[in-house]
């Protein structure tokens, strides 16, 4: 897979990509319109219920049983403490993560924070934590010794934690929507530290961690910054259309049981969730190289979640959708290449700033 040894090409808001995909006809009746940020907040709830007919519906209040925050092995770095944690997400289940406090993180000076998921990768959650794995995705441990508290929870079926998916009392009908409930707990875990500001928490992830950190993010508006790297493109963009990549029951098993392997068929596509994040901000690297996710769609999602991201540019206390959206697009392959991840972090600490006295 070839590195990012040349410097990025950095493009903010829309971009004039060679070849830039346009609109398919299949998913035009998606494409985000709105005539106001009112009228676009009202439709932002339709499409939370168009991914639940694709993941299965969200837990309520019953499965949010207390936390039970289980503390293992400490370990102190130059920066920051690692220390082994176990959660409840809801009866009967333990998701395993690493917890990164910096040292300056105290209860009388909270730090933001970032839920910071993982690559489709055995290991888990140890290649963000820096414990292994590729250099390239050790985001948790970079973020954390620049001062944010960072919460990296297993995926379930990786790393330590054992899952299987076709449990019947578990009542879920994807992988995705069981994940997207355990990282909502996640983030009930951050606001609950007295280390963290919870009104400055955001979700990092690559790959499978993100589109996972998008889909979060769609259910969780307490995440208020998302960076997603190598982690979409729209579904009739994705090998053609050839979806199957997406079913597995650690994924969308309905996009094959239910939509028949259809991208035309399938109810929600990336660039409504894109938009749905307004005025939230989101910054995405899509290499031009990744094989997975053809940066020529995730072109084309900017393009159309741009007017609905501008609609809310006067509202008070909310940054010009310049500053809020942005995508990078190395000349590299399937990775997170040191320049973007500075980016990124940059971008974080811009938008997950102190706020002003």
């Amino acid at each position: 897979m070839p590195r990012c040894d040349r410097p990025v090409l950095l493009v903010v808001l829309l971009l004039a990509l060679p070849g830039a995909a346009p609109a398919h006809d299949a998913d035009r009746a998606r494409r985000p319109e709105a005539a106001s940020a009112d009228a676009w907040r009202r439709q932002v709830p339709d499409i939370r219920r168009r991914m639940e007919l694709v993941m299965g519906a969200l837990p309520g209040a019953e499965r949010r049983v207390p936390l039970d925050v289980e503390a293992g092995a400490v370990a102190p770095t130059a920066r920051y403490t690692r220390r082994h944690v176990r959660y409840t997400p809801e009866p009967g289940d333990r998701v395993p993560a690493w917890l990164l406090v910096p040292h300056g993180a105290t209860a009388a000076t909270p730090a933001a924070a970032l839920l910071c998921l993982h690559q489709t990768n055995a290991m888990g959650k140890d290649e963000p934590a820096g414990l292994g794995g590729l250099p390239d995705l050790h985001y948790a441990h970079e973020l954390a010794e620049r001062g944010f508290v960072c919460l990296v929870p297993d995926y379930p079926s990786f790393g330590e934690y054992r899952h299987d998916f076709t449990t019947p009392d578990r009542g879920y009908a994807s992988g995705s929507l069981k994940a997207v409930w355990n990282n909502v707990r996640g983030v009930d875990l951050l606001t609950g530290l007295p280390e963290v500001d919870a009104t400055r928490i955001g979700v990092i992830g690559h790959s499978l961690g993100g589109h996972n950190a998008i889909f979060t993010a769609m259910f969780d508006e307490r995440l208020v910054a998302v960076v997603s790297s190598c982690g979409f493109t729209p579904f009739p963009d994705y090998y053609g259309g050839a979806v199957q990549g997406w079913t597995s029951d650690r994924y969308m098993p309905r996009i094959r049981a239910v939509y028949g392997l259809d991208a035309a068929r399938i109810p929600f596509d990336f660039p409504e969730l894109i938009a749905a994040l307004a005025p939230r901000a989101f910054f995405a690297s899509a290499p031009v190289g990744d094989d997975n996710f053809a940066v020529a769609g995730v072109a084309r999602t900017f393009a159309e979640a741009l007017p609905v991201h501008r609609l809310f540019d006067d509202a008070p206390g909310v940054a010009p959708a310049a500053e809020r959206l942005v995508l990078v697009t190395p000349s590299c392959g399937h990775t997170f290449p040191l320049a973007v991840r500075r980016q990124a972090y940059d971008w974080l600490e811009q938008r997950l700033a102190l706020p002003a006295p």
